[in-house]
Formats: C-alpha cells, structure tokens, sequence
C-alpha cells in the first residue's frame, strides 16, 4: 500500500492517502450525511433529490455521488433523480439528460467534419512540390 501525505479535498487537513480520497474526520461526517439520507428516505419514500437535501443539509452533489457509487438505489423512487452535469435536469441513469448527450454528440459530429473539411482545404492550398531528378549522363 503506498502511503502518501495528502491535503484534504474537502476541509484541507493533512491525511495518509494510502487510506481514502479524504481524511479521517470527512469520512465520518459523510458515513452521517450517508446515514441521514437514508433515515430520510426510508419514511419519504415520495421525495426529490433537492427535498432530501434540504431536510437532511446533505448538498445535492454529495447525495449524486452517493447515488452514482451505488449506496443509495434510485430505481424505486419515481421521484428521485440525479442532476445532468450539463443543464441539471433530473435523470435516473448516466451523468447527462439526453438533449445534452444528443447536443454533445452533434457538436462532436458538426467538429468531426469541420476538420475534415479543414484539412482537405489546407492540403489544397498548399503548393505541390514536385522534386523530379534529372539525369545527368
């Protein structure tokens, strides 16, 4: 295991790295947050992701990225979503709403042939240099 001192992400304290993405004290203030959601979401089966986060204070991106590891289960919840990380429409799968992975994926398909298109037009512009060797007999 490779033991690394490390700067918290999340409240800048010094920490083995060898051990989690975050210190100590952070873990255990996001195992609580954790075990608050689920306190919530067991008696308001009904609820939206910014309805759980105002009545338990957990911010909206720490319950996305509890539902995006797994930990809390959105499959049963009709109410309960996860922003897209583009425009923050509610989704229940992925990490974008599909009008922002349609946009995405134009966008990538109208650069794809921009560059074709561009390329074509600078091997064109450029001068054809023929080197042709004459024979000196």
């Amino acid at each position: 295991m490779n033991l690394m001192a490390a700067n918290c992400p999340r409240c800048g304290r010094l920490y083995n790295k060898g051990f989690g993405d975050v210190c100590g004290m952070c873990r255990q203030e996001i195992e609580k947050q954790y075990e608050a959601c689920l306190h919530y979401l067991r008696k308001n089966k009904g609820c939206n992701i910014y309805e759980l986060s105002e009545a338990t204070e957990v911010p909206v991106k720490q319950i996305t990225k509890f539902v995006r590891e797994g930990r809390i289960s959105i499959v049963d919840a009709p109410n309960m979503g996860i922003p897209c990380e583009v425009c923050g429409t509610l989704i229940h799968s992925g990490t974008m709403c599909d009008n922002c992975r349609n946009r995405l994926t134009k966008d990538m398909q109208r650069m794809t042939t921009g560059q074709a298109r561009s390329s074509d037009a600078q091997e064109a512009a450029q001068p054809v240099n023929y080197n042709i060797r004459q024979n000196k007999e």
